[in-house]
């Protein structure tokens, strides 16, 4: 489980290695993507980088975490990160580089993660949830089915202020009924 690799037609999502943070913190040192992750600081530093590959690579010996890092098939480019992580349901999160936004990457590699989730970690249900002024993240995630399951404030440590988040969830079953 630990070396696992995933595709797509077009990415390859494979586990964090320590050569990836210098490729992924100039995406998270631009506000308009942390400005969106309620968990990252901003600025986002090599340390803060190092010290999540590190991190994660615990919690996924432990199973605790399943993050993969998102590449372009033809490019070779690292692109964002996707991943689930087991809660009390299990939570799917996400993040793309601004020069890939709107070329449908968030909703393939979102697709495949929760694909994974649902074959490979014998979930039956996802929970995910997007803040309110970025649109774009909750047209990703009712593309692979999620449907609402409430609001509330959150922290954003980006922001330094609480935002309003739209929950969503999705079941197995609404996951195949979409194919």
């Amino acid at each position: 489980m630990l070396s696992i690799i995933l595709q797509t037609e077009r990415l390859l999502l494979r586990p964090p290695v320590a050569a990836d943070i210098s490729r992924f913190v100039p995406f998270l040192n631009d506000f308009d993507v942390t400005k969106n992750l309620s968990r990252l600081p901003h600025p986002y530093s090599e340390d803060d980088g190092c010290a999540w590959v590190v991190r994660t690579a615990g919690e996924r010996v432990r199973g605790e975490a399943f993050p993969f890092i998102v590449m372009e098939k033809t490019e070779g480019r690292l692109i964002g990160i996707c991943g689930v992580q087991p809660q009390l349901d299990f939570m799917l999160g996400y993040w793309f580089g601004k020069p890939y936004w709107g070329r449908g990457y968030a909703t393939e590699a979102v697709r495949r993660v929760t694909k994974f989730a649902f074959d490979e970690l014998g979930t039956n249900r996802l929970t995910a949830s997007w803040i309110d002024d970025n649109p774009a993240s909750g047209r990703v995630l009712e593309k692979i089915g999620c449907k609402p399951d409430g609001a509330e404030e959150q922290d954003c440590l980006s922001r330094g202020s609480t935002v309003f988040c739209h929950k969503v969830v999705l079941t197995r079953e609404d996951f195949e009924r979409l194919g």
